[in-house]
């Protein structure tokens, strides 16, 4: 796309990143914005851990090679768009290291957390601080039935235990994220991947962002 084809708030926004526990669609989100306003996808790639499906069978066996092989995967992703010419560029991603300890406490014993931190600390890169945060929120219970509904064969081992730890653990973290712009998103009645005119009223929401935290709720805001 044509930066002049861009709307406005693209210049202000030039890296986002989209988040949300297992469920919530924030990859789907990232690229319609990615098809819709021609930013340049940086995306998980689940499928590519051959750990994953294993760690959803037997999550205490499988849980620090499974997190191991995605600490390594998004290090390679961010090395290679930070060597990237950053600045004409814009960058959509379904994922921000920062977050990466958060399923580390999770699932990991002391001692293999020990170690994983040990490796975070020492391979992290310094990744470029996105504009802005989309933050996909919806109830334990909505995310367990949309991983029903999609139908990833290994994603059905998933726990609803895990599930709801994990979606605690992004509201906590979240509670305390200041380092960039933050649009906190209640998804339960708002469906922005596959109703246009959901997906117009969260690019209205961007597009008037003021201060550096919003919350939009499709109950009170449509």
């Amino acid at each position: 796309m044509h930066q002049s084809l861009r709307p406005a708030w693209a210049n202000r926004f030039r890296s986002i990143v989209i988040e949300g526990p297992i469920g919530v669609g924030k990859s789907s989100l990232a690229m319609k914005f990615a098809d819709r306003f021609g930013y340049v996808p940086m995306m998980e790639a689940p499928q590519e851990n051959p750990f994953l499906s294993k760690f959803y069978r037997d999550s205490s066996r499988y849980a620090l090679p499974a997190q191991l092989f995605f600490l390594f995967q998004r290090i390679d992703q961010l090395r290679d768009i930070t060597q990237r010419d950053l600045f004409s560029e814009y960058i959509v991603s379904d994922f921000m290291i920062e977050k990466d300890p958060l399923f580390a406490r999770l699932t990991l014993s002391d001692e293999e957390l020990a170690l994983y931190q040990k490796i975070y600390d020492t391979q992290r890169p310094q990744a470029p601080t996105p504009d802005l945060v989309i933050l996909l929120q919806a109830s334990a219970d909505a995310l367990i039935d949309r991983i029903r509904q999609r139908g990833v064969a290994m994603e059905q081992n998933i726990s609803e235990d895990y599930l709801r730890r994990l979606s605690e653990a992004y509201i906590h973290y979240f509670h305390h994220y200041d380092a960039s712009a933050l649009l906190i998103v209640n998804t339960e009645q708002l469906n922005p991947i596959d109703r246009d005119e959901d997906f117009n009223a969260l690019i209205a929401q961007i597009s008037n962002f003021k201060g550096r935290r919003t919350f939009f709720n499709a109950l009170n805001d449509l």
